[in-house]
């Protein structure tokens, strides 16, 4: 492989996914917290309250984390867990834990990569606007603040805020995620453009209270075209496609993306969301665009097009009985490479792939072993495309596998397992499927090449 000396091998996690002890130690109600017991809006009336219960099996986990070879750890610091009420008083048992968690993984030999929000916003927030209020980023720079204060000594990485296309989209529009909402084009514009505000006020804190060296991105989530063949027309085709504002909809890369790389919203997007587009000010791009140090981006899967007779880009449809995981995701691993390209020709930053995983149907088996050979093969496969991409002198800098441990997967409950470990959500015990050993062997050839 020629994957670099320093190459991050990481797995990932949201806090409410994973951690449970909701109401425990003076944690605040999070959105989530409320929408789940929302009746019809969780599977099965599942809810995040237990989850894996890494809030008590921390060191567990994080010994874990340690055999399956990775070196960085992608998690979340709770904010309902760390300032219950949003903003104010501060929770010193919340804190605790994320100080003890934190030592435990620099112990292990494995450094944390903090994200600020992973969608659990408090809800007292919620009750007074959420992302809607003007106040928003005031309220997440004073939290990013407290997070700076509290762990800046020990931790590098930080990420602001993951996937706001899914905060405001699937939270505010759709209703298929907290708060639940379904607000006007207009109004969820209004309430992403807060968002990117947040994440602008959170890079002022991270950069001007950290105690150590800070490399700072965020975790946008890939909308992604891949070229249906390798010819300049359709690559060209691929790439008009992956950076495209469909006015139907929120769920594209350019509008959340280029304003935090480029410092303007793309003009083909205010084009096509017109008067619904937010009012802004050139002092809100300066914010929203201080520099990052790295693209950091959640990869899942992508489309094929061509270019029509026009140049223009067109779907191709999948073929018949073509690969896909548990919630029907095509299961295309050349959309690492082209993703890589497409975003690193457009914003000039090393990148890193902040997720990217697989869910499939699996149990474990009366041995006691799980056998995952779909999911090993997803991260070969996926491996070998960002071989690909490096050889081609595209900087991929690191991988976090989503997700570390299967856990409750938002409005899916916990339908769909993604993890390089089984979690018996009865009884909380873990076991490292195949993929897990198949990872760790990868993750630790490519530490020792």
């Amino acid at each position: 492989m020629a994957f670099p000396k320093d190459f991050v091998w990481g797995a990932a996690t949201a806090a409410y996914q994973i951690e449970g002890a909701a109401f425990e130690d003076g944690k605040g109600e999070g959105i989530w917290d409320v929408f789940c017991r929302r009746p019809g809006a969780v599977w099965q009336g599942h809810s995040g309250e237990n989850a894996c219960d890494h809030y008590h099996r921390y060191l567990e986990d994080v010994e874990i984390m340690k055999a399956l070879g990775v070196n960085a750890y992608r998690m979340e610091i709770a904010w309902p867990r760390v300032i219950p009420e949003g903003t104010g008083s501060v929770n010193s048992r919340g804190v605790d834990f994320y100080d003890r968690l934190i030592d435990a993984l620099l112990g292990a030999g494995i450094e944390p990569w903090i994200t600020l929000y992973h969608w659990n916003l408090p809800q007292a927030l919620q009750r007074r606007g959420g992302w809607m209020s003007p106040e928003s980023p005031k309220w997440f720079g004073e939290f990013a603040s407290v997070v700076m204060d509290k762990f800046s000594d020990r931790v590098n990485h930080w990420m602001t805020i993951n996937e706001p296309q899914v905060v405001i989209n699937h939270g505010m529009v759709t209703g298929v995620h907290a708060p639940g909402l379904r607000l006007t084009t207009g109004e969820a514009l209004a309430a992403g453009h807060n968002l990117l505000l947040a994440h602008g006020r959170a890079v002022s804190a991270i950069r001007g209270m950290a105690k150590k060296a800070a490399s700072v991105g965020f975790a946008p989530v890939g909308w992604l075209r891949r070229p249906a063949s390798g010819e300049r027309r359709d690559v060209d085709a691929a790439r008009i496609a992956t950076f495209e504002v469909d006015p139907s909809t929120l769920w594209n890369s350019a509008w959340w993306m280029d304003p935090v790389y480029l410092g303007r919203y793309p003009q083909q997007g205010l084009d096509a969301y017109g008067k619904d587009a937010p009012e802004f000010t050139d002092e809100d791009m300066s914010l929203i665009s201080q520099g990052l140090d790295f693209f950091g981006v959640n990869i899942y899967t992508g489309a094929a097009v061509k270019a029509g007779v026009d140049g223009r880009p067109e779907l191709v449809p999948n073929p018949v009985g073509y690969r896909m995981n548990s919630f029907d995701w095509p299961i295309v691993p050349d959309v690492l490479y082209w993703a890589g390209k497409f975003f690193y020709e457009r914003y000039k930053k090393p990148l890193v792939i902040t997720e990217n995983g697989t869910c499939i149907t699996e149990c474990l088996s009366k041995d006691g072993k799980v056998r995952d050979p779909q999911r090993t093969e997803f991260i070969a496969d996926h491996f070998e495309q960002v071989d690909r991409a490096i050889t081609d002198g595209i900087p991929y800098t690191g991988y976090f596998y989503w997700s570390l441990m299967d856990n409750f997967e938002w409005h899916c409950g916990y339908k769909h397992r993604f993890g390089l470990v089984y979690v018996d959500f009865e009884t909380g015990k873990r076991t490292v499927k195949d993929s897990g050993l198949y990872f760790a062997e990868t993750a630790r050839r490519g530490q020792n090449q």
